[in-house]
Parts: structure tokens; sequence; C-alpha cells
């Protein structure tokens, strides 16, 4: 008795291959309709998480996890104030990334000149300010430049964007001045308005050791802002009071946590399901699309299968022929989706201005979940044909 030769894995790619080369077209018509559907859960997670990102960059921009504290009430009723040292002692919370301080100089207002009136101040303070101000409340310069380690400490000073529009300072620089606590400051620069801190806007800031040399600035903070990781937001507000003021925690006044990060949170369960239902519904349409071509071929082709019986191929053999050939039509498919899924992406968030962002496990997954649910949907036509006998296959032609 003959012994059926056996197929090696190249063998049977090889096998499975013929089957695909030998109908181009309708090969590549069934592999387009696998791959829209692999393109569309691609295309729609790539452009969904490419919203998200961007949503999270704007709410980011808001501040989710920006605090401050502030001087609370003394237990006389007075205004307390805050420790000189609170600011570093809070930089060192496990969890803050950053601190920094500014501190509003009492009685000390800015004019144009000093021909003007006391009166007419329009409410413009001072205040001394950190260096590291701008990178801790995401503020940025229209005009100019921020104090140094240099300027920090002569009279110069830095209008926000509202005080130079008041003052009518539009462009800074050695020969601009505003008259500042009795003197005159050269103005380095401008920022740009500061939505998470609109007090810069209405203020004029001068570096923290000038403020003390030239304005009489006690050095207590009147604002500390935080900088805390997003999932130590909670912990860090809990111990700024204690820790910016440990001998009287109550006169400490903390701000919540933004409501974006609440939004935010919401928004990434939101997106979540979401992505996976749609993901779900693709890969059952690209299932059905491949089962669909597979039965098809095999109607087909059964003087083939008849055939290849009648020459001595066995049962196992055939049905792993259309089952490879499934397998491959599938992952022709799939890796066809996740390429125009990832260019749809690509170009509808070019459009957007949205940063582009395909998360890996999804061109991964598409591929590995199309040849799953592309050997599940061929196994049934692969057993079918197996099935055939070899003479009923061959007069069914």
């Amino acid at each position: 008795m003959l012994t059926p030769a056996r197929l090696s894995p190249a063998d049977c790619v090889r096998v499975g291959g013929f089957g695909l080369r030998s109908r181009p077209v309708r090969v590549l018509l069934s592999a387009l309709g696998i791959a829209i559907g692999i393109a569309a859960m691609v295309s729609v997670v790539g452009i969904s998480s490419s919203s998200r990102a961007e949503l999270d960059r704007t709410l980011a921009r808001l501040g989710t996890n920006l605090l401050t504290a502030t001087p609370g009430q003394s237990l006389d009723g007075g205004t307390a104030r805050l420790p000189e040292e609170a600011m570093d002692m809070i930089g060192r919370i496990g969890g803050a990334e950053s601190a920094t301080a500014i501190g509003t100089i009492d009685g000390v207002k800015t004019y144009r000149t000093d021909k003007i009136p006391k009166a007419q101040s329009n409410g413009i303070t001072a205040a001394g300010a950190r260096q590291d101000l701008l990178k801790s409340v995401g503020a940025t310069m229209a005009r100019g430049n921020w104090l140094n380690e240099a300027t920090g400490e002569y009279p110069v000073a830095v209008l926000g964007a509202t005080t130079a529009q008041l003052l009518g300072v539009t462009e800074p620089g050695p020969d601009t001045r505003v008259w500042l606590g009795g003197q005159w400051f050269t103005v380095a620069g401008i920022l740009a308005p500061v939505p998470l801190a609109p007090e810069l806007d209405t203020a004029a800031l001068v570096g923290w050791d000038a403020a003390k040399k030239y304005l009489g600035f006690d050095g207590h903070p009147t604002l500390v802002y935080t900088r805390a990781a997003e999932k130590s937001v909670g912990r860090v507000r809990e111990l700024i009071g204690p820790t910016a003021n440990p001998a009287d925690p109550t006169t400490v006044k903390v701000s919540r946590p933004s409501d974006a990060l609440v939004a935010q949170q919401a928004g990434d369960k939101a997106f979540t399901g979401l992505l996976l239902g749609l993901g779900g519904v693709a890969l059952l349409v690209g299932g059905i699309g491949v089962a669909n071509t597979m039965v098809i071929s095999v109607l087909e082709r059964r003087g083939e299968v008849g055939l290849r019986r009648s020459l001595g191929a066995t049962r196992s053999q055939v049905c792993l022929q259309f089952l490879t050939e499934s397998l491959l039509l599938s992952a022709l498919g799939g890796g066809a989706g996740v390429v125009i899924g990832s260019a749809v992406t690509a170009a509808y968030a070019a459009t957007q201005g949205w940063p582009v962002v395909v998360p890996p496990w999804v061109m991964g997954g598409g591929v590995g979940s199309t040849l799953m649910i592309g050997g599940v949907a061929g196994l049934y036509p692969a057993v079918r044909a197996a099935g055939l006998a070899p003479t009923v296959a061959l007069a069914a032609t």
C-alpha cells in the first residue's frame, strides 16, 4: 500500500498560493473586501485615537494637573502669609513635578510714566517672579525675553498681556521703560495671555531678588503653582497645606483639581468602549467576507478537488490547502487594510491639525485577528472540500 507524501509547511504555502495566483482577479476583489473592512477598523480607531490625543493635549494645556496654594485667613481674621520656604517644601512632595511662585508686592503699582496720577493705576500690580515660572504655568513670550539670572537682579520687568495693552507698550527693549514702585524699570518682554494663570496678564513681573532689592518685597510668596503627576494630583493636593505651613495648615488655601481632569477620564472611558465596539463589528464583517469567498471557491473548484483526490491527495491535504488559501487571503487583505487605514488616519489627522496616532495594537491586532477570523471562516469550506468524494467532485464539473 502506497503511503501518501507528506506536505511540508513550504509545500502548503506553495499549494495554497497557487490557488490564489490562478485567480488573481477574484483574489484581488476578495482581498479588497477584507482590506476595506480592516481599513475601516484601523482608520476609525486611528482617527478616534488621534482625536483623543488632541483632546488630551488640549486638556493638558488647560492644566489638569496644576494646583495653586494661596494664603488664607489667620485665626484673628486677618490675611495669613505663606512661609518663605513654602515653594521649596511643596516642590519636595512626592508626585510634585515642579513648584514655582510669585509674590505680589502690596502698594506697588505700575504706570507708563511718572506723570500719571497714582490713582490711575488700572489695577496693574507688581510681583516678584521665579525664573521657572513660564514652564510651570505653561506661559509663553509674545515678544522679547523672560527674566534670567542677570536681569532678575536688576530693575527689569516683563509685562503681562493685558498690562502691556493698558500701558500702550507694544515692543520691549532697552529704550522701553515703565514707572514701577517709584523708579524706572526696563521692559524686557511681554507675555502672551496665560489661560491657566490669568493673574499674570494684569501684572508687571520682576525678578525675585530685584523685587526685594528695589521694591521692598518681603520674600513671602502669595501664590505657589504646583505641577503634579496626574495620578498623584489628589494626594499632592492633600499634602500641600501641611507641607507649605506645618505650623498652621488651615491658613493655606489649595485649589481643586481642574474639572478638565474629570472630563479627560470620562472621555477615556467613552473612547475605549467605542473602539472595542467598532473593532468587533469590523472583524465580524471581515470574517463573513472570507467565509463567503472560500465557500464560492470550493464550489467553483470541485473539479480540481476531485482530480487531486483521484491522484492520491488525502482529505487532510485538501483541507490544509483550502485552509492555507484562506489564511493567505486573510493576511493579504489584513495587511493591505492596515496600510490603507493608517494612510487614511494620517491624512485626516493632518487636515485637522491633530497628532497622528495609530496604536500599535491596532496594526498588529488587525492582521492577527484577521488571520484568526480567516482561519475560522475558512475551516468550513476546507472541511467541505475535503469531504468531497473524487467521483462526485469530477462528476460535478
